[in-house]
């Protein structure tokens, strides 16, 4: 199969991958809207609405500004039946998505990428499967294993790096992650690599001196690469629910994130929180994965995502 052929293919099972993943949400708000949807749109409809879409974790501040939009809507005489509320919902909710770009920005020699994130997030797996799309489009990535922190950390890392035939620049457990980070940068620019994705110690936000080292990480990138990083991606577990908007917010505040790979979508009752995150702190979903394939992680598309999150089985639940 032709690369581009293998591509397409790869994303038509991501899409299912996503349906099959986002199923539990779409039953669950089904199972509430439904009754809803037979019913007469009023004041009571609207609340139910709201308790509808909290519930599946999309947040208060964005469900308020979703039912808002929808009432202007309902007011207006543009949403009368079933059909055009779902259409509606759909619709609104997607423009609530961060506007900011969606892709990785992988535009300079070396691009940076600083990968953050709590740990069992599926931070160096995301990792290893980012390397492997680069390399499918001709970049040269270059892993540098900068969690010194966690047991086996480096291991994991060297191991995605044979699995992908990607080089990883490590050193010993316990080993000053500014030290490797510099090691990395300097390997880099000798060899001429395409893309360097830094792994970092899966801090907890509560952790003061772990974030204080994230911090010290940026500095040393920035005496060797002054633009950069140029992208710090925060991994985030789906099934975390409203504690990954709390994760996400901190790690904006240390380190400037630029961007957020929803993992583990396939897990979870509560998808919205996508919503939450990229509305809330006005950061664009960059990758979104829904299983341990390497064509399960793929790019965000937010009018897909919320066709699926408010499928038509709302409409034959009612």
């Amino acid at each position: 199969m032709e690369p581009a052929a293998a591509r397409e293919e790869g994303r038509k099972g991501w899409f299912r991958s996503l349906k099959e993943g986002l199923s539990r949400s779409t039953k669950a708000l089904a199972q509430q809207l439904s009754a809803i949807l037979v019913d007469r749109i009023d004041e009571d409809a609207w609340e139910r609405i709201e308790e509808a879409l909290i519930g599946a974790d999309i947040g208060v501040s964005s469900t308020v500004a979703i039912v808002e939009k929808l009432e202007q809507m309902a007011d207006a005489g543009e949403v009368r039946g079933p059909a055009e509320l779902v259409a509606a919902l759909r619709r609104v909710t997607a423009e609530l998505f961060s506007t900011k770009d969606t892709r990785i920005d992988v535009a300079h020699s070396p691009a940076v990428i600083l990968m953050t994130g709590v740990n069992g997030t599926g931070k160096t797996t995301t990792i290893g499967k980012i390397a492997w799309h680069l390399k499918n489009v001709g970049k040269q990535p270059l892993l540098v294993a900068a969690d010194t922190f966690r047991a086996a950390a480096v291991e994991q890392l060297v191991e995605w790096g044979r699995r992908v035939d990607v080089d990883v620049i490590h050193q010993d457990r316990g080993s000053d992650p500014g030290a490797v980070v510099f090691d990395g940068l300097s390997a880099a620019m000798a060899r001429g690599s395409d893309v360097v994705i830094i792994d970092t110690a899966g801090r907890l936000h509560t952790q003061v001196n772990l974030m204080r080292e994230l911090e010290k990480m940026v500095r040393v990138i920035r005496k060797q690469v002054t633009d950069a990083p140029h992208e710090t991606l925060i991994t985030i577990d789906a099934t975390t629910g409203q504690n990954g908007l709390v994760q996400a917010r901190l790690f904006r505040e240390a380190v400037g994130v630029t961007g957020v790979v929803l993992t583990k979508m396939d897990g979870t009752a509560k998808g919205g929180i996508a919503v939450a995150v990229s509305h809330e702190l006005d950061l664009p979903i960059k990758l979104i994965g829904v299983g341990e394939k390497m064509t399960d992680l793929q790019p965000f598309d937010a009018a897909g995502f919320t066709e699926l999150l408010f499928s038509d089985e709302i409409l034959k639940a009612s």
